[in-house]
């Protein structure tokens, strides 16, 4: 089994904040933790996500190569539907996971989210279930953005920078198991 360099941003985003790593009650484990991220200036160049904890992943491939990932977790219906929404730049993580409790088959939409993103989804058992590319929606009404719906149900749908998902491995055949523990941004 080889470790394949992955990992650290797969934007190309700039730092992110290494303050102390705190947990989050009644989340996805005791490990799941705040970024501690403290915003910089406000600028239309590079807008992170707030608000949200974190959460390590490790990604096997078919062949047993492995990626270790940092992804910014959305596991309430209000982050679920906040998502990526605003955002410029994935602060130092790889990407964002939506956590749900059982398989669900909803569909993903990009409504108000700038940055195009690949999505990757995954079933109870961590197997790969599916993945496509996903387009920025930011003018007309939200029944002009399109619907990106998954190939069968799932428990953890990721999205990256789009084009980044070969990268970390989240390709068919692949399975996705969240660790339990902390994932403190590179800065």
């Amino acid at each position: 089994m080889s470790v394949v360099a992955c990992g650290g941003g797969g934007d190309g985003g700039g730092p992110a904040s290494t303050a102390a790593i705190t947990t989050v009650p009644g989340s996805l484990s005791s490990a799941v933790a705040s970024s501690g991220a403290v915003p910089g200036p406000a600028t239309t160049a590079s807008v992170v996500p707030e608000g949200f904890g974190t959460v390590a992943g490790r990604v096997t491939a078919a062949d047993g190569a492995t990626c270790d990932v940092c992804l910014w977790l959305a596991e309430t219906a209000v982050e679920q539907s906040r998502g990526l929404m605003g955002v410029t730049d994935l602060g130092g993580a790889d990407g964002m996971v939506f956590h749900y409790l059982s398989p669900v088959t909803s569909q993903f939409w990009m409504r108000d989210t700038p940055m195009p993103l690949s999505i990757a989804f995954f079933a109870a058992d961590g197997s790969f279930v599916s993945s496509t590319d996903m387009e920025p929606c930011l003018t007309g009404p939200d029944a002009d953005c399109a619907r990106y719906a998954p190939g069968g149900p799932y428990v953890n749908a990721v999205e990256v920078a789009q084009g980044g998902l070969d990268a970390l491995l989240m390709v068919e055949g692949s399975r996705l198991d969240l660790l339990d523990t902390p994932c403190p941004l590179p800065g």
